[in-house]
């Protein structure tokens, strides 16, 4: 079984995801004009109004933190660690650059999942790639392969993932029994999957700003106090993601080969840049500004944060301790994060750390089940039997986690994504044009100074594949248009 598993990985990760999400990064990025770079301050400030919303969808701002809930787990923190034990320094590196090209790979696939969702029986908005693949490609065989592997991913292996690394931290912090840990997670995963997306929202919203700014609060006390060794942590990363450090010993290629291939394999479990897992969560949102471009921008900060800030804060925080300098053998993970800390902090370091995976992790639980669920949804699987089952399959993975060798673990959960997220690259590549035709919309009625509101009436080439009443005259909020004055320039371009 671990066998096949290694094999299929390297197929797909050493032949065909590295290059394919690299391309389709830059070629978004070119397409459009580098936006990362000249519309940054418009990600923050879209927040301003970022926590309206209405009885069909969650706010913006929840939908950040829903997706946030996701990303921001074990990648950050232990996901960096096995980057630079097993790809070393320069695999940092290289997860800043998946993000900052996945940066705009979001906007286009977050912008898709918002044209095209729909409303489920329960009248919630609901949509993603599935739906997308849908109802923009008329390919629903995609949609139905592309949900079965996030169902499999967020849905089972993901979460057994989350679980481990929550064993790992709380075994060396508190020596609490794995057993007694999982039942613990069990059951509080359950109380809030139970209720449904809203709960999820709502959960997300309170604990993922709190730890978040925790977290990044004791980084920033960490560099204060290795401060003199900053300039030499970010020299050795930029040099090993170039193999210059191994240059001596005449290993380059293989050096350059292993930072890159786990610096973009964490990277982008850490951030999903392209994996089609945030959509789930933009589609659910009522957007402020009312256009499907506003949440490609909310889910492009959401890669932000989580990559080139919370994955750069853990990297830095192991990297300026020194215990990288000194590895262990069997050290590994979270725990090599713990260590890190603790050598600074004090032994409180690692129970902070443990309690602050606990949070990620948990949060990553309950937020990749609301993934789970709407593409059961998709597949009409909605009745109360199977999302019954459904939910009980999640918890068994849970339990399954907590128990389970974490290296077969991360294995299943490289081959997963990665299934994943080749499905998904094809389809934005193939519906480029639409999301992109939206992103000019959306940044021109700004440059006139006005609101940007989506009217699909401008689009009558799309008005079929629009599910009636989403998108409709009536649908978009009778608020002024105008969002500044005229003279007032807008700087963002």
């Amino acid at each position: 079984m671990t066998g096949l598993i290694n094999f299929a990985n390297n197929i797909l990760w050493g032949y065909v995801l590295i290059y394919l999400l690299l391309g389709v990064g830059i070629y978004f990025t070119v397409r459009t004009g580098f936006i990362q770079i000249r519309h940054f301050g418009h990600m923050f400030s879209i927040l301003k109004n970022s926590n309206k919303s209405d009885q069909s969808g969650i706010s913006s701002f929840q939908a950040l933190c829903t997706s946030l809930a996701a990303r921001v787990g074990t990648g950050n923190l232990t996901g960096v660690a096995i980057a630079l034990t097993a790809g070393g320094p320069g695999a940092i590196f290289w997860m800043w650059v998946v993000a900052f090209i996945g940066m705009a790979t979001s906007l286009i696939e977050s912008t898709l999942a918002q044209l095209y969702k729909t409303k489920d029986d329960d009248g919630n908005y609901r949509g993603g790639p599935a739906y997308y693949m849908t109802k923009g490609l008329k390919m629903r065989w995609m949609g139905v392969l592309f949900a079965i592997f996030l169902i499999i991913a967020f849905g089972l292996v993901f979460n057994a993932v989350q679980a481990n690394s929550i064993v790992q931290a709380t075994a060396s912090a508190f020596n609490f029994e794995p057993l007694y840990v999982g039942i613990f997670l069990v059951i509080a995963s359950g109380l809030i999957i139970f209720g449904g997306l809203r709960w999820v929202a709502r959960v997300a919203e309170l604990v993922v700003p709190l730890m978040a700014t925790a977290y990044l609060l004791l980084a920033f006390w960490v560099v204060a106090d290795h401060i003199e060794r900053l300039p030499e942590v970010f020299m050795l990363i930029f040099k090993s993601a170039f193999g210059l450090q191994e240059a001596a010993a005449g290993a380059i290629g293989y050096g350059i080969s292993q930072a890159m291939t786990q610096g973009i394999q964490r990277g982008l479990f850490s951030n999903e840049a392209g994996m089609g897992s945030a959509p789930n969560a933009a589609a659910s949102a009522t957007p402020y500004p009312p256009h499907p471009a506003s949440q490609g921008y909310v889910q492009m900060l959401g890669v932000f944060m989580d990559t080139l800030v919370i994955c750069s804060a853990t990297a830095v925080i192991i990297l300026s301790s020194g215990v990288l300098d000194n590895h262990q053998e069997g050290i590994n993970g979270i725990q090599l994060t713990q260590l890190a800390l603790s050598s600074t902090v004090g032994g409180w370091g690692s129970t902070f750390i443990a309690i602050a995976i606990f949070f990620f992790a948990f949060t990553s639980i309950i937020a990749n089940y609301a993934y789970a669920e709407s593409n059961m949804i998709f597949l009409g699987r909605n009745h109360t039997t199977g999302l019954f089952l459904l939910r009980g399959a999640v918890l068994a993975m849970v339990m399954f986690g907590a128990l389970a060798d974490m290296p077969l673990v991360w294995k299943m959960a490289d081959l997963s994504m990665g299934l994943m997220a080749m499905t998904n690259l094809v389809a934005i590549v193939l519906l480029s044009g639409v999301a992109l035709k939206l992103v000019k919309d959306y940044n021109q009625q700004r440059q006139e100074g006005l609101l940007p509101t989506f009217d699909i009436r401008q689009y009558p080439e799309l008005q079929k594949d629009i599910e009636e009443g989403i998108w409709s005259e009536n649908s978009v909020r009778d608020e002024p248009r105008i969002q500044c004055k005229k003279s007032t320039p807008v700087t963002e371009k």
